[in-house]
């Protein structure tokens, strides 16, 4: 099934209608695939180089601190112990990679879920034409005139000729963020107050999910 939206330009005008087909844009949100998403995006960004040294990493430490018996001290065969100031650490961490895969499905499904669940917050635009020169200022009005306020996600395809200046209009504003439609993720989309989508990625974006 699909459903009728308007689609509106820059100026916040009514333009025309899309249909938006429900299988992308209409699923019941899975809360624990999304979960699942986001966790594995976070994940597979770690840089995972943390490094502690162990006793037999650590320099020094190589003659026995003092007797073993008659000093009423414990038992020391070496000061790079984990019981000494400069020893090693017990159990400290190694470089490690903390990237985890999900099923293609399961991915399709969280992106699917995460543009249903913030679908009330969509604002579908057909392009970003009007903004013909790369200025903050258009930019700026645009959103305004679109009634996306707070955090803005903004997915279009910035090589097409018709969005031109959007990259360059919007990267001094700090509450705005633009991807590519390729380049869709789940994180972005739940973290977003407002999400704008061009005409050409609604499109792109139901062909790649609705497989």
């Amino acid at each position: 099934m699909t459903k009728e939206v308007s689609i509106l330009s820059t100026n916040g005008q009514q333009v025309g209608q899309i249909a938006l087909d429900d299988k992308v844009f209409g699923v019941e949100p899975n809360i624990h695939v999304m979960h699942m998403a986001v966790r594995r995006q976070l994940n597979n960004a770690r840089q995972g180089s943390a490094s502690a040294k162990t006793r037999a990493e650590v320099s020094g430490g190589g003659r026995k601190p003092w007797k073993q018996k008659g000093t009423g001290r414990a038992r020391a065969g070496s000061t790079r112990s984990p019981l000494f100031e400069g020893g090693g650490v017990i159990f400290g961490p190694k470089p490690r990679d903390y990237a985890f895969q999900m099923p293609q499905k399961a991915r399709r499904l969280a992106l699917k879920s995460a543009l249903s669940a913030r679908f009330e917050n969509t604002i579908l635009v057909k392009d970003f034409s009007e903004i013909n020169e790369p200025k903050t200022k258009l930019m700026a009005e645009s959103l305004k005139s679109l009634k996306a306020d707070g955090k803005v996600l903004i997915v279009a395809d910035v090589k097409a000729a018709e969005n031109g200046y959007l990259e360059l209009a919007s990267r001094n504003l700090p509450n705005v963020k633009v991807i590519l439609p390729s380049n869709l993720n789940v994180k972005d989309l739940l973290e977003a107050d407002s999400v704008v989508l061009t005409e050409a990625a609604v499109n792109e974006i139901t062909e790649r999910l609705s497989k």
